[in-house]
């Protein structure tokens, strides 16, 4: 039988060190909310692959759909030889999206290629050069999406110079002092002081912010940025790599806001464990681009579409933005319990939008007092109790909860109770 620390040391010895990894644990099989690892002990998967499998691990569903399409073939091109999954696919997130008017959909491989792609859709339809995202923002690692990338540490240290006429205004986390007024007020103030926005492509946000900190920004806030964006001209793009599929309870996290941004990048949870990515828009944007200007080898792989179609018949067909917000009632309820039962001191703000929840861990119960190291520590000890958990954050004192939203009840309590054990220990 494999060993986790031999497996460790084989990693080691040939893995750089750039690429990090949260426990010295291997997976060997999972299905749904749990995972096995190569020693046979069974974790409860609140990590979701950082947020990938909301419709959990294994689905019967999605595997036939793979199975199939690996049956017929792997690999084409889309560019050379087309294939229907790509259009179906396409089709399918066209009639869903919240885009006004008429949608077309481009397919990649990852979610920093989405917002790659999705800069320089805006650049020429806009014939505009510039862009504002928020601190905090998290939009890939490839050298454009680390410039809208609004933290630098561990993201960003080393890689610079980044592409520039990329500029970063706060946003807004009352929990820690940054209201909507001063979002708003940041963003007027560029428009003073570095960049006329005349000469703005586009605004990317995060509806809800993933590696962030699962701050939430406000329908107000963001029909905000609407109004500022049609009267400048400026195409308004909502990230939803971490936050779309039925993780908040709209296949769209945007959807709670009411508007309709120009533009979407979405991955992730889209192909449930395959890569997959996805620009959508309004189609006179999707448009603007030469022929050839847009593609990728491997960008809408069939296998991939296959996964995709699979996940948004799922969605209907077994209720999950039902069910997502009905996880995000449970969590915040057993959440509040571990603080109002005064489980711990340190449980800050708790908060969500259906099943993207997390509460913050802070000295004491004071939000100005956050605590990367309380929250290091209770990912290790919940590891040690058989629960994947994540932290994040521009503190790094967040704990974010992506358990598949096809979990068990059972599965779900289970975890938080492993959380609430291990709280009693930090």
């Amino acid at each position: 039988m494999k060993k986790n620390q031999e497996l460790w040391e084989r990693r080691q010895r040939n893995v750089p060190r750039g690429v990090t990894t949260a426990y010295p644990v291997f997976a060997e099989r999972a299905k749904n909310a749990e995972i096995w690892d190569v020693e046979g002990k069974r974790f409860i998967d609140f990590g979701g692959g950082i947020g990938v499998m909301n419709t959990g691990h294994c689905h019967p569903k999605i595997l036939q759909a793979i199975h199939s399409q690996v049956d017929q073939y792997l690999h084409t091109a889309f560019q050379i030889m087309p294939y229907e999954p790509y259009i179906v696919l396409a089709e399918m997130l066209n009639a869903k999206a919240p885009i006004a008017g008429e949608a077309k959909t481009i397919f990649f491989s990852s979610g920093a290629e989405a917002l790659e792609n999705a800069v320089k859709i805006a650049r020429v339809a806009t014939n505009r050069s510039g862009f504002i995202s928020f601190l905090g923002g998290f939009h890939g690692r490839t050298m454009m999406a680390l410039s809208l990338t609004g933290k630098v540490l561990p993201y960003k240290k080393g890689f610079g110079p980044f592409p520039g006429d990329v500029y970063h205004i706060p946003y807004p986390m009352e929990y820690h002092g940054v209201t909507e007024e001063d979002s708003l007020r940041a963003l007027q103030n560029l428009f003073k002081g570095d960049i006329d926005p005349s000469r703005v492509a586009g605004i990317a946000i995060e509806p809800v912010q993933g590696e962030g900190g699962f701050y939430i920004a406000s329908p107000s806030f963001l029909q905000s940025l609407r109004k500022i964006c049609d009267e400048h001209g400026i195409l308004l793009i909502a990230d939803e790599v971490q936050s779309g599929f039925a993780r908040t309870g709209k296949l769209f996290a945007i959807e709670h806001s009411g508007i309709k941004p120009d533009l979407i990048t979405t991955a992730k949870s889209l192909a449930a464990g395959m890569p997959l990515s996805a620009v959508i828009g309004k189609a006179i944007v999707m448009d603007s681009v030469e022929p050839g200007g847009l593609g990728g080898t491997y960008a809408g792989n069939p296998v991939a579409c296959a996964a995709g179609i699979a996940v948004m018949n799922l969605i209907e067909e077994e209720g999950i933005l039902q069910r997502s917000t009905e996880l995000g009632q449970k969590l915040i309820e057993l959440l509040t319990s571990l603080r109002e039962r005064k489980v711990s001191p340190h449980i800050g703000e708790i908060r969500g939008l259906g099943g993207m929840v997390a509460f913050e861990l802070v000295e004491g119960g004071e939000p100005n007092r956050p605590s990367a190291d309380l929250a290091k520590k209770l990912t290790q000890k919940s590891l040690e109790k058989g629960l994947l958990l994540l932290s994040c954050g521009v503190y790094g004192n967040v704990i974010r909860i992506l358990v598949p939203i096809t979990a068990e009840l059972s599965v779900v309590e289970e975890g938080v109770s492993i959380i609430e054990a291990s709280l009693k220990e930090i």
